[in-house]
């Protein structure tokens, strides 16, 4: 008798669980505050002039060293959010600058010749070349004299020596005065041409080695408020964005929106009930939440009529955009979803 009456309980406690399950598992149907009007699903997104939200890619690949920004943090325009390992390109960057000045100095090298030393030493190459030519002057005649007095005193061939050393000596002072007038001279004009090019062309090498390395610190476009960071310091990111684990794909690095006054709900309405949709000046709508007493009147519907969503079937869609103040809505955040009726006025 004893083993029956727990066996019924039992039986009892089993059935009691299934229509508990099914009873609980009925969904109720979301009122609709209008007579006639067109139930669709929204999400929540920052209120843009333009488009959805901001995602924000990097520019260079590396690790993530510095995160400065958590998610709900409002940022002005220019605010870093976050910086990428920049320690190679900063190497290289610091080269091309060392270079570049090289080159500049050179150029001024260049352009303040002659300098006054080496001006004074192919002077003094000038005189010496003088001296020289005076000596071997002063030489030749002595012997060319004594050879006139008695040929037997000094050979022809002496004589021929000294003049030939007169000659060489006049050589060297002509060679000494074109060197003085070449160092005076200054630097070619088109050495000096070809400096400023290398130099300009190092220089804008720098330039832009400078301008890849503030890509590595990832800042603001707009004043907004940062509503997903979707990498964590240490992570390797590139332009593709950050990878995601779970999906297996890349999500944008950060999602920022404006600032939050103002929220935006996207809804896509069928093909097939777009006829029923009302004029953008009668529609009348409102969202509200699950679970929650929320319901917000929702206004300024803008349709955007060049959209096409990713589905895995082909379903057409046409999305509306409205708009509504936040306020003291605390239980409302960017990426909710949200139930939307659309009515007519």
């Amino acid at each position: 008798m004893r083993n029956k009456i727990i066996f019924a309980v039992s039986i009892l406690g089993i059935l009691a669980g299934l229509v508990g399950a099914y009873i609980f598992g009925i969904e109720r149907p979301v009122q609709s505050p209008y007579d006639s009007a067109i139930y669709t699903n929204g999400m929540i997104e920052s209120a843009q002039q333009a488009g959805e939200n901001i995602n924000i890619f990097p520019e260079v690949s590396g690790p993530i060293s510095q995160l400065l920004v958590h998610e709900g943090q409002s940022v002005s325009a220019g605010t870093a959010l976050l910086k990428i390992d920049d320690s190679q390109q900063q190497a290289s960057t610091e080269q091309l600058r060392l270079q570049a000045e090289a080159a500049r100095v050179q150029l001024q090298e260049l352009k303040a010749e002659p300098r006054a030393e080496t001006l004074a030493v192919a002077r003094s190459q000038v005189e010496q070349a003088q001296a020289n030519l005076q000596a071997a002057q002063d030489q030749y005649d002595k012997r060319l004299a004594a050879y006139t007095l008695d040929s037997r005193s000094i050979s022809k061939d002496v004589v021929d020596t000294a003049r030939d050393a007169v000659n060489q000596a006049s050589a060297s002072l002509g060679v000494a005065r074109k060197q003085y007038d070449l160092t005076r001279a200054g630097a070619w004009s088109y050495d000096i041409a070809n400096q400023e090019k290398q130099y300009e062309a190092l220089k804008q090498a720098y330039q832009a080695a400078n301008t890849l390395l503030a890509k590595y610190s990832i800042k603001a476009p707009v004043n907004g408020v940062v509503m997903a960071v979707n990498a964590a310091t240490g992570s390797y990111v590139s332009s593709l964005g950050a990878y995601n684990s779970y999906t297996q794909g890349a999500d944008p690095l950060i999602v920022m929106g404006t600032p939050q006054d103002y929220l935006a709900v996207r809804c896509y309405i069928d093909e097939i009930l777009v006829s029923r949709l009302p004029a953008p000046a009668s529609i009348r709508a409102q969202m509200s939440i699950r679970g929650t007493d929320i319901k917000v009147p929702l206004v300024s519907p803008k349709i955007e009529l060049s959209n096409q969503r990713a589905e895995k079937v082909d379903l057409r869609v046409l999305p509306v955009i409205f708009r509504f103040r936040k306020q003291d809505l605390t239980m409302v955040y960017p990426g909710q979803q949200v139930d939307v009726f659309i009515g007519r006025k």
